[in-house]
């Protein structure tokens, strides 16, 4: 199996609800998405918006359970300042945010906003792990 993550796909309490808001942080739904999934070309990977009925279904789990799912998604910004505008930015598309960006233990500057399913995104400034012209991010060697 090759080290790369293709799809992140989230399993949503109202899939027209969750296309808003994404649409309204300035992302554009790919022509591949449909009334039953919707997707987005994110960098090099893609994320997929599913009703979380049908994916539990699909993976032949549970589909009931509130609370934290036990996993993030990240965005990291190519500056510091960009972390705040992003922020404010998810805020006014309908965000909660979790936590303000601050100052990090590890040594960057990062916060953090739940979409309207309450993922976990957070939003992250890392000077060790810079941000390429096509958004793709690189571990050091």
């Amino acid at each position: 199996m090759e080290q790369r993550i293709s799809i992140v796909t989230l399993g949503v309490a109202d899939l027209a609800r969750s296309r808003t808001f994404y649409e309204s942080l300035g992302w554009r739904a790919s022509q591949a998405s449909s009334a039953a999934v919707v997707f987005f070309q994110a960098g090099g990977m893609i994320l997929a918006l599913y009703p979380r009925a049908d994916l539990a279904k699909d993976a032949s789990v549970a589909g009931e359970g509130q609370g934290f799912p036990g996993f993030s998604i990240s965005y990291n910004a190519r500056t510091r300042s960009e972390v705040d505008a992003v922020l404010a930015e998810a805020e006014v598309a309908g965000a909660k945010i979790l936590k303000p960006a601050q100052e990090a233990f590890w040594g960057g500057y990062s916060g953090y906003f739940a979409d309207p399913d309450n993922f976990a995104w957070e939003v992250a400034w890392n000077a060790s792990f810079p941000i390429t012209e096509d958004g793709s991010i690189h571990l050091p060697e």
